[in-house]
């Protein structure tokens, strides 16, 4: 399933987001652009967990930050801005713009986190920011449980339009994270998706999601600065 664009528009220019596709897309263009200097600047800039293993400082920490804003490839990139794209402006409107910034920056950390948690010994470079958009993701889930996804379905040969439950969409994204996620526990040095990067940046935007969510959904939403 290929998720289109939702049913529910901003009430103010999640200019937020705008900034962090721009962003996105421009590092991309200087990553492809960077020839045979690519392959040093992704070991500079992407996160090795084997070396946060070794002994966490602010080289990593600045990694893991610089390694949200890198892209395999332009699928990568493209699917990543997709989903931020169709769900990213909603959360911004919900959260307040200061407030999603801090909260994708933090997803981004809590996913990276999470992907070392499991591959601890791994040398693999890792780049993309999927963990950060999981947990996109997950906020949306929470805060918007009635929405409405327009979404193409393949079937067979053809593709269908169909608009979907946001719920649903979401959900079982997550639960195809989580069998990936299960299939390589255990492995040595597993390359390719960060599924467990996605499984915890989800999780995060779960539990942000359940604090900021108005206890009364008549009422306009609160502010993160509101919550004491």
């Amino acid at each position: 399933m290929i998720p289109i664009h939702d049913e529910i528009k901003a009430r103010r220019v999640p200019y937020v987001n705008y900034i962090l596709i721009v962003i996105n897309v421009v590092v991309f263009i200087f990553e492809f652009m960077s020839g045979p200097r690519l392959e040093a600047l992704i070991t500079e800039y992407a996160l090795v967990p084997a070396q946060l293993t070794a002994g966490l400082d602010l080289g990593d920490m600045r990694s893991i930050l610089t390694s949200m804003f890198l892209h395999a490839s332009w699928m990568h990139l493209l699917g990543n801005m997709l989903y931020l794209w169709i769900f990213g402006d909603n959360v911004e409107d919900r959260i307040g713009h200061f407030w999603y910034l801090l909260f994708y920056l933090a997803g981004g950390f809590v996913a990276a986190f999470a992907h070392w948690a499991v591959n601890p010994a791994s040398s693999i470079p890792t780049v993309g920011a999927s963990g950060a958009i999981a947990a996109v993701l997950g906020a949306y889930l929470i805060l918007y449980p009635r929405a409405r996804v327009y979404t193409f379905i393949p079937i067979g040969f053809f593709v269908r339009l169909q608009l979907l439950p946001a719920s649903a969409v979401l959900l079982l994204w997550f639960i195809l994270q989580i069998f990936n996620g299960v299939l390589t526990l255990g492995a040595e040095d597993v390359g390719g998706t960060a599924f467990w990067a996605h499984i915890g940046g989800f999780l995060f935007g779960v539990l942000v999601g359940f604090l900021t969510k108005p206890r009364n959904v008549d009422r306009p939403a609160r502010q993160w600065s509101q919550i004491g």
